[in-house]
């Protein structure tokens, strides 16, 4: 049995290219949010999985990093995290190839090569990244001001 469980989902109509669906969450934070083929694939109003899959990496990986971060005594001001998901053509289909993550910090008690160790702790321990791991490259950058 799960510890946590949380649910989202999805409902479209029509073909892959003409069709269109929307993407709701059981919290109601995305309500009959918009996607479709040119969201994805093109430009078009809307979100797709693959900008959801970054936003939740984003903030899974803050969280943690935030988590580590005062568990060593450290003052957290802020920290921002962008996550970019790329994905490639793979065969017949496409495949999500990295995550790029670039985070932001502004800590008290902490040096640059202090917070990219816990940047990297971050990145074995986020359950998003560890979830990824051996199917997806992901790097990170970490940025302390």
């Amino acid at each position: 049995m799960a510890d946590i469980a949380r649910k989202a989902s999805a409902h479209w109509e029509g073909d892959l290219r003409s069709g269109s669906g929307t993407v709701s969450t059981e919290s109601g934070t995305l309500q009959n949010a918009q996607y479709s083929f040119k969201t994805r694939f093109e430009q078009g109003v809307g979100t797709n999985p693959e900008e959801l899959l970054a936003s939740a990496h984003a903030g899974c990986f803050t969280m943690q990093l935030s988590a580590l971060l005062a568990a060593h005594g450290h003052e957290i001001q802020s920290l921002d995290t962008e996550a970019t998901c790329e994905m490639v053509k793979d065969g017949p289909g496409f495949k999500i190839s990295t995550m790029r993550l670039t985070v932001r910090g502004r800590v008290t008690g902490s040096d640059q090569a202090d917070f990219e160790a816990h940047v990297q702790d971050a990145a074995a321990k986020c359950p998003l990244s560890r979830i990824m791991l051996g199917n997806v490259e992901i790097t990170h950058e970490a940025i302390l001001e």
